[in-house]
C-alpha cells in the first residue's frame, strides 16, 4: 500500500516520503537512485508487503516534494534520516539503496551504527572522487565528471536544457523506442519492458526532473565530492549486490569496494545490469537484508 507524509523541518522546509509494503512490518529506509525521486521505491511494494517490511521512502533535498537545501553535504543526511526516524517512532533500521543512493546509506550506516542494523547496496556508486581511472563508469558519467571539473557552467546551462525534454511523460507505444535510444544491456532491456518496472524506473526520474533541474544538480554535484568520510569507517553489515552486465558501475569498481568494506557479503550476478539487478531480484535481496 503506498502512504504519502510531509515532514516540517526548521523554518519551511520539509521532506517528502512515500510508504510501501507492510505498514507495521520491520522498518526499511529506501535510498533511491539518481536521477530519481521516492516513488522508485514501488519496485519493492509487492515483495515488501509479503515478507512483512515497512518501506520509507524520501526525496532527498531539492528532490520532487522535498525543500531544496543549498550547499548540502552528503554528511549532512544522517541527521535527516535521524529526523524522519524520530519522526515515525522508529528506533533502529535496515537501509536498502540503489544506484545512487549507496553513499547515502554509506553516510548513514556510518554516522548512525548504534539505529541502523545493515545496510544493502545495490548497484551501488562507488566514491567518484576517488577514482584515478574512469573506465569504468558508463560514458555519460565521465562525460558530466569531465565537465563539472573544466566547464561546470557549461554543465548547468545542459541540465537546463534537459529539464523540459526529460520532465514529460513518453507515450506508451514510444517506449519500445525509448529503450532502443538508451543503448541498454539485453537482461536490462528485457527487464524494462514489464510495466510496472518500467513505470517505477521512469516515472521516479521525471517526478525527480518536473520538480527542478537546481535539485538534480545539487543532487549530481554530491557524487562528484569526497564524501567526508572512509567507506573503512563504515562497520555494519553491508550486503552488497552488483550485476555482472552494470554499465553504469563496473562489476569492478564494486569488487574493490567490496574488499575496503569491514563486514561485507558481496553477490555479483551473472546476467544482470544496473536496472534488472533490483526488478528481478528484489524478494531475494529483501529477504537477505531482514535475516539478521
Amino acid at each position: 500500500m503506498h502512504r504519502e507524509k510531509l515532514i516540517e523541518l526548521e523554518g519551511a522546509e520539509v521532506i517528502a516520503l512515500d510508504e510501501y509494503g507492510d505498514a507495521n512490518g520491520v522498518p526499511v529506509i529506501f535510498c533511491h537512485g539518481w536521477p530519481s525521486s521516492r516513488t522508485m521505491a514501488r519496485l519493492a511494494d509487492e515483495p515488501a508487503r509479503d515478507l512483512g517490511i515497512r518501506i520509507i521512502s524520501p526525496d532527498r533535498p531539492g528532490i520532487s516534494g522535498s525543500s531544496l537545501q543549498p550547499d548540502r553535504k552528503l554528511t549532512d543526511w544522517p541527521r535527516l534520516v535521524e529526523r524522519i526516524a524520530d519522526h515515525l517512532d522508529i528506533g533502529e533500521f535496515r537501509m536498502l539503496a540503489i544506484s545512487g543512493g549507496a553513499p547515502y546509506a554509506y553516510a548513514t550506516a556510518a554516522a548512525l551504527p548504534q539505529r541502523v542494523r545493515a545496510i544493502a547496496i545495490v548497484g551501488g556508486a562507488p566514491p567518484l572522487a576517488e577514482l584515478t581511472d574512469t573506465e569504468g563508469l558508463l560514458p555519460l558519467y565521465r562525460w558530466m565528471m569531465a565537465l563539472h571539473r573544466t566547464r561546470p557552467r557549461l554543465l548547468r546551462t545542459f541540465f537546463y536544457l534537459a529539464r523540459p525534454v526529460l520532465s514529460l511523460r513518453p507515450p506508451i507505444r514510444l517506449r519500445p523506442l525509448l529503450l532502443k535510444m538508451l543503448l541498454l544491456r539485453p537482461c536490462d532491456a528485457e527487464s524494462l519492458r514489464d510495466a510496472a518496472a518500467f513505470e517505477a524506473i521512469f516515472e521516479s526520474q521525471r517526478r525527480a526532473w518536473r520538480a527542478s533541474a537546481e535539485g538534480v544538480m545539487a543532487d549530481a554535484q554530491i557524487y562528484a565530492q569526497p564524501w567526508g568520510f572512509a567507506i573503512e569507517d563504515v562497520r555494519v553489515p553491508v550486503r552488497l549486490w552488483h550485476g555482472k552486465q552494470d554499465r553504469a558501475f563496473s562489476v569492478h569498481l564494486a569488487e574493490e569496494l567490496a574488499k575496503r568494506l569491514p563486514d561485507c557479503n558481496a553477490r555479483f550476478i551473472d546476467d544482470a545490469g544496473h536496472y534488472s539487478l533490483p526488478i528481478r531480484h528484489m524478494r531475494e535481496i529483501l529477504e537477505d537484508l531482514i535475516s539478521f
